[in-house]
C-alpha cells in the first residue's frame, strides 16, 4: 500500500473542514461576548432563556440563536448587535435597547458595508430607534421578524423598521412592521425583494428613493399616512400589494420610469394613487376604491399605459387637468367605471361607448373650490348636459375609448380584512404626528 509522506497528510488534515459546533450561552454578565470571541466559523451559539447583555459585534461566520426565549438587551447607545462579517444568522431572539441617534443609524441589528449573506429571521425586535439597518451590505436576508418602532415622538423624528441603503441583493421577507417612521425605507439601491410584509401605522409602508430593478410585491399597508410611495425609482415591479385605509394615498408614483404597475388593490384613502412626473409605466389590472379620488393623474406625465384596472365609487374617479386629450386603454382594451351607464350590445365585454371621467366642471371646481356651492344650481346642470349633448365642448382630459363591463377582481384576505377592521388606524387618534405633511417635500 502506497504511503502518503507526511507533510501530504499534514496538508489534508489540515484542510478538511471544522465540523460545527452548538454551544450553549448563559444569561450571564459577559458570556455571550466571551462565546462569541471563542465561537469558530460555523459554530451554532444557542441563548439560554432569559437576559443577555448587549451590545455585541458579530465579525465571523456563526449563528445566534435564542429559539425564541432568549434576549438581548442594547445599553441604549449605538445598536444592539452590529455585523460586519459573511455568513451569519441571527435568529430566534427579542432585541431590544438600542440608542437613538440618527446619525449614527443606531438600530436593533445593523448590517455595515462589510457584511455579506446575513440572515436576520424569526426575531422580535422591538422599540428600538430603527429595527434593522441594512448599511451597505450584499444579499442579505431580513425574513419573518416582528419589529415594533417607537411612539414617543413625532413621526418624522423615529427610526425605520428596515432602512436599506446602497445594498444590492436584499430580500425583506414576511416581517410585520408597527409604529416607527416608515415600515421599509430603501435608499440608493438596486436589484432587491421586498414581498410579503405587513405595515401598519407607520408614515410610508414602503419607500423608495433611487431604487432601481427591485420587486416590492404581496405586501399589506394598513392604516399608515402613505402606503407605497415609489420615488425616482426606475424599472420596478409594483405587484399584488394591498393598501386598506391609508390616509394620504395608497400608491404615489413620482419620478418612477419604466416600471409595471400591476395587481394591486387600494381602498379608502384620499387619493388612491397620484402620479406625478412618471412615465413610460405599465399601470394594469389594480383596482382603485371608495378613495376621494381615484387616480390623481398631473405634471406631464408621460407615455404610460393604463388599462385593465378598476375605477369603484371614488368620490371622483380622476383628476386631470389638461389642454389635450389622454388615451386610457390599450390593446383595444380599457379600464371599468363604476359610474359608466354603459352598453355592450355586442357582447365582447367592452361597452359601445368612450368614456371621459372629467367635465368642464370638474376642471372648475379643481382650480376654484368655491364654486362647489353652485353645484346644484341649475346653470351648472345646463353646462353638465350641453357638454353630454355635445361633446366638442369638453375640455382636453382622460379618455377611455374602451371601457371595460366588468371589473377586475381583487380579494382580500380574511386576515387582512380582519387588521383592518380591529378599530380606528392611529393617524386617526395619534397627536405625536406632524401638523402639515407633504409627502412630495419631506422625504
Amino acid at each position: 500500500m502506497m504511503r502518503l509522506p507526511a507533510i501530504v497528510l499534514v496538508v489534508l488534515l489540515g484542510a478538511a473542514p471544522a465540523v460545527a459546533i452548538e454551544r450553549g450561552v448563559p444569561p450571564e454578565a459577559g458570556a455571550l461576548q466571551t462565546a462569541i470571541a471563542g465561537a469558530a466559523p460555523g459554530d451554532v451559539l444557542i441563548l439560554a432563556p432569559g437576559r443577555h447583555a448587549g451590545p455585541v459585534l458579530l465579525e465571523r461566520p456563526i449563528t445566534l440563536d435564542g429559539r425564541g426565549v432568549a434576549q438581548i438587551v442594547g445599553a441604549g447607545e449605538g445598536s444592539v448587535i452590529t455585523i460586519t462579517g459573511t455568513d451569519i444568522t441571527v435568529r430566534g431572539l427579542e432585541i431590544s435597547g438600542s440608542g437613538s441617534s440618527h446619525s449614527t443609524i443606531d438600530s436593533g441589528v445593523q448590517l455595515g458595508k462589510d457584511a455579506e449573506r446575513v440572515t436576520v429571521e424569526g426575531n422580535r425586535i422591538l422599540g428600538n430607534l430603527h429595527g434593522v439597518d441594512v448599511h451597505g451590505a450584499r444579499d442579505s436576508i431580513v425574513r419573518g421578524n416582528t419589529i415594533i418602532g417607537r411612539r414617543d415622538s413625532r413621526m418624522n423624528d423615529r427610526g425605520n423598521g428596515v432602512y436599506v441603503w446602497d445594498a444590492p441583493g436584499t430580500l425583506i421577507e414576511g416581517n410585520s412592521i408597527r409604529y416607527g417612521r416608515d415600515g421599509i425605507f430603501s435608499n440608493v439601491s438596486r436589484d432587491s425583494i421586498y414581498r410579503g410584509n405587513i405595515l401598519r401605522d407607520l408614515r410610508f409602508a414602503v419607500h423608495y428613493m433611487y431604487t432601481d430593478r427591485s420587486e416590492v410585491s404581496g405586501n399589506v399597508s394598513i392604516g399608515n399616512h402613505l402606503g407605497f410611495a415609489l420615488m425616482y425609482s426606475s424599472n420596478i415591479t409594483v405587484r399584488d400589494n394591498i393598501s386598506l385605509a391609508d390616509r394620504d394615498h395608497g400608491l404615489m408614483l413620482n419620478f418612477t420610469k419604466n416600471s409595471e404597475i400591476t395587481g394591486n388593490f387600494v381602498q379608502g384613502a384620499d387619493k388612491c394613487t397620484f402620479i406625478y412626473n412618471a412615465h413610460r409605466n405599465q399601470i394594469t389590472g389594480n383596482r382603485f376604491e371608495d378613495c376621494e379620488i381615484g387616480i390623481h393623474f398631473t405634471a406631464g406625465s408621460e407615455r404610460n399605459d393604463i388599462a385593465d384596472n378598476a375605477f369603484i365609487a371614488n368620490r371622483t374617479q380622476v383628476k386631470y387637468v389638461g389642454t389635450r386629450d389622454v388615451e386610457w386603454s390599450a390593446g383595444g382594451r380599457g379600464n371599468y367605471w363604476s359610474d359608466h351607464a354603459a352598453f355592450d350590445l355586442g357582447g365582447d365585454g367592452i361597452a359601445d361607448t368612450a368614456f371621459r371621467p372629467n367635465d368642464l366642471m370638474d376642471h372648475i371646481l379643481w382650480t376654484q373650490p368655491a364654486a362647489a356651492l353652485l353645484l346644484g344650481s341649475p346653470a351648472v346642470q345646463l353646462v353638465r348636459w350641453s357638454q353630454q349633448s355635445f361633446p366638442a365642448l369638453l375640455p382636453g382630459g382622460v379618455v377611455d375609448s374602451h371601457p371595460l363591463m366588468q371589473a377586475p377582481v381583487i380579494p382580500i384576505p380574511a386576515d387582512v380584512a380582519a387588521m383592518a377592521a380591529e378599530g380606528p388606524p392611529v393617524w386617526q387618534v395619534e397627536r405625536l404626528t406632524d401638523a402639515e405633511f407633504d409627502p412630495l417635500a419631506r422625504h
